[in-house]
């Protein structure tokens, strides 16, 4: 207990969000078979958000530290402002933390204010802590000089750098935040892409794919941007429509309505879907195929369909049909989530080389697997990533994916194409990428 006293709050806060990740591990391993799907759903929400906050709490001593400490120790404190700085801090972390627990209350139809406020500052509480990391490299890398020359610096140039930092931290952010906010709230920019696919029978060439992924419905998107993207869509005139992965981000029941506008999109071939790794951690993924296919959205669990150019969807004697298959998400078996996990095998059953395929796999690492299984695969289509979604994500979305976003080429003939999302997770920001709708075009070579 003295040892523990003694450490810094920082490092407390670190051993507390170990220990939370360590129930998580074994709450979803030990413990998932024995608890009723409502308790098991609730539960890792709650460790969901103790384990964020508490990772947070670092974060948060660092932004106190940068921004309202400091002026402890300078004239500020004597004149009127200091308070109400130091309440807006204190509310802006306030409603950070707060973000990760209104899955658990606040997931309805539309978004709720609070959700939509609490998200923007989280997404602010990013930005704020990597300019003032940028900021005290550079003030490190100035003293640093400054002692190589022999340069002291003044007591004045101090107590102004006491009041500057905190302030062009607070400017920046808010900036930075505001562009990210109505870069967000645009409707996703269109893209057309032309994928040449071998073996592609003629009757379907120039068949239209349109892609969408990483809906995330829940906190901060609801029914309205459905309706957007089901308009969107339609106007494109889809032979076929795929979601791959990400459509929701709370339980089938909480936004029926919310997704209800899918059922009006209208592809002359089907529409279809594969889950992402947040429709495992809902733990509602049997109710939302339920859900789905009611709206006329067939889910593709570890299986495939035979799609024709006049709409047939089965296996035919002819030559003239390519193969559409769908996989789990990875992280169904890391979460031991009963009767599901990634199954290329069963997937591509029947899908042989002499056919086109197409595969939807939600998460880039996936894809990598798929085609070093069976690099005869044609076209993979994935999201994931949100092409980082805010800056400085994009950077470790880069490195820990090994396709990011956009088109790829592997080997002669197959494509790998990752979706920078069609909305965002969460934080209603985006900074240095764009939401988008694909539409992909199928040539013969």
């Amino acid at each position: 207990m003295i040892v523990l006293r003694q450490l810094s709050l920082e490092a407390k806060a670190a051993m507390a969000a170990a220990g939370v990740f360590f129930s998580m591990m074994v709450s979803r391993t030990y413990l998932s078979g024995n608890l009723e799907i409502g308790v098991r759903r609730l539960l890792f929400r709650l460790q969901l958000a103790l384990f964020a906050n508490s990772l947070m709490l670092i974060g948060s001593l660092y932004i106190w530290r940068s921004t309202v400490t400091p002026l402890y120790r300078s004239p500020v404190v004597e004149r009127g402002w200091f308070w109400p700085w130091k309440m807006a801090i204190l509310a802006f972390l306030g409603l950070a933390h707060s973000s990760f627990f209104t899955t658990l209350f606040l997931v309805a139809e539309e978004p709720y204010l609070f959700s939509m406020a609490s998200y923007s500052s989280l997404g602010a509480y990013i930005i704020m802590i990597f300019f003032l990391f940028i900021l005290g490299c550079m003030e490190q890398g100035y003293q640093l000089l400054a002692w190589r020359s022999g340069r002291v610096s003044g007591s004045l140039d101090k107590t102004r750098k006491m009041v500057l930092k905190p302030i062009l931290a607070v400017v920046v952010t808010a900036v930075l935040s505001v562009v990210g906010l109505l870069n967000a709230a645009q409707p996703p920019a269109v893209k057309t892409i032309q994928v040449p696919i071998h073996q592609l029978p003629p009757s379907m060439n120039g068949l239209k794919v349109v892609l969408l992924s990483d809906i995330h419905l829940g906190p901060t998107v609801g029914r309205t941007k459905m309706e957007t993207f089901v308009r969107m869509v339609e106007a494109l005139e889809p032979d076929i429509t795929v979601i791959v992965g990400d459509l929701s981000d709370s339980e089938a029941s909480s936004l029926r309505m919310a997704v209800e506008p899918l059922g009006r999109l209208y592809s002359r071939l089907g529409t279809y879907f594969v889950t992402g790794n947040h429709e495992y951690y809902t733990s509602d993924v049997s109710n939302w195929f339920e859900l789905l296919k009611s709206l006329k959205v067939q889910p593709l669990h570890n299986e495939n369909v035979k799609i024709t150019a006049s709409g047939t969807t089965s296996a035919t004697s002819g030559d003239n049909w390519i193969c559409l298959a769908g996989v789990d998400d990875i992280e169904a078996d890391i979460l031991h989530y009963s009767g599901h996990g990634m199954d290329l095998s069963k997937a591509l059953n029947d899908c042989t080389p002499e056919h086109a395929t197409i595969l939807l796999a939600h998460q880039p690492l996936a894809a990598k697997w798929a085609l070093q299984a069976r690099p005869d695969i044609n076209l993979i289509l994935s999201g994931h990533t949100h092409g980082g979604q805010i800056f400085p994500l994009n950077v470790g979305a880069y490195l820990l994916n090994p396709f990011f976003a956009g088109l790829y080429k592997v080997g002669q003939s197959t494509f790998v194409y990752v979706s920078r999302g069609t909305a965002y997770y969460g934080i209603p920001m985006r900074l240095g990428s764009r939401a988008e709708i694909t539409e992909i075009i199928l040539r013969s070579p």
